[in-house]
């Protein structure tokens, strides 16, 4: 009789080479989850019509109506292949959106093998190209390499290279690191950057120190229905620095997304968006206030809307704990 194998303990998995360190993600991402947070800087009120035509593709159609900025249509399309790599991702994945006057903004991302993806980005102004890049993106067992290629051009002598290396040092703790380098006719030059993520059960802290300045966010989750972010930004070049407090407020049961933000330029803005089901509508409102210039960019023509929404949130902070209180 064939003898059978017996699973390896962890000791002996340890000793074989497999590191039992995660996979960080990617470079991008680490200030991404503090940034999803702060309300989208938005002018006015926003429809948004999504239709899902089949299992792999869906439309979208967007109108904004703004008395600040101008107003508009834009067209969105998603395409989501067959190839799935896990149960929460597939490939090749086709995204692009374009507007009432022609602009487009496009993306295509593929896994080309089961450590190796690849992203293509196309933003056009009208008829003339204005951004176009190349990402390339290896995952191993407890690190993530990237490269960028943007806006080459060989006869002019252009563009922009960027490259990311983000390595797990424990499970909860990644170090990593960013150069940027720019060539243009008559001048050249590159940057480097230093970042440390520390991750924990219900909270994210990022630091990210360099030539260009420093950039620090921290992101907490209080419980399944507010989010809060902490963002701080110091530009060297500028001599400018900026700190802002972000919070998102979910009530699934009202299928409303608030959203709030107060910087220390004294800008109060935040955004509302309510699900109108079962049609497949989606409402969006967004005001901001900027105390300094006194001046606001609300469509709505109504400034109350960010003072309410910090009242909003205090109310909110106030019902948790006393929430809390009751259940100690």
């Amino acid at each position: 009789m064939p003898s059978v194998p017996t699973p390896s303990s962890p000791g002996q998995a340890a000793a074989e080479g497999e590191s039992p360190l995660p996979n960080p993600g990617t470079y991008e991402e680490c200030h991404r989850k503090c940034k999803e947070v702060f309300p989208l800087q938005m002018e006015g009120v926003r429809l948004v019509v999504n239709k899902g035509l089949s299992n792999h593709f869906q439309v979208s159609h967007t109108v904004t109506l703004s008395t600040v900025a101008d107003s508009g249509y834009r067209f969105g399309a998603t395409y989501v292949g067959s190839q799935q790599t896990n149960p929460m991702e597939s490939f090749p994945v086709m995204v692009g959106d374009m507007d009432n006057t022609g602009s487009l903004n496009a993306q295509v991302i593929h896994q080309l093998a089961s450590a190796v993806r690849t992203k293509i980005a196309i933003q056009t102004q009208q008829q003339k190209f204005v951004n176009w890049q190349c990402d390339m993106e290896y995952r191993g067992e407890n690190f993530t390499a990237a490269m960028t290629l943007g806006n080459p051009d060989v006869l002019a002598g252009s563009g922009i290279l960027v490259t990311h290396y983000l390595q797990s040092i424990t499970p909860s703790l990644a170090l990593g690191g960013e150069l940027v380098y720019h060539s243009r006719p008559g001048e050249e030059g590159a940057v480097t950057s230093l970042l440390g993520r520390y991750t924990g059960d219900n909270c994210v802290a990022t630091l990210t120190l360099g030539g260009a300045g420093a950039h620090a966010t921290y992101y907490h989750k209080a419980n399944d229905q507010l989010q809060v972010g902490v963002e701080f930004e110091a530009n060297t070049r500028m001599q400018e620095t900026t700190a802002s407090l972000g919070y998102q407020l979910d009530v699934p049961k009202a299928n409303l997304l608030f959203k709030g933000t107060l910087d220390s330029n004294w800008v109060v803005g935040a955004t509302l968006e309510k699900k109108l089901l079962p049609l497949p509508l989606t409402l969006a409102l967004g005001a901001f206030l900027n105390h300094r210039k006194n001046n606001s960019s609300d469509g709505c023509a109504s400034p109350n809307l960010v003072l309410l929404s910090l009242i909003f949130f205090l109310l909110i902070i106030q019902h948790l704990g006393n929430k809390s209180d009751s259940l100690n």
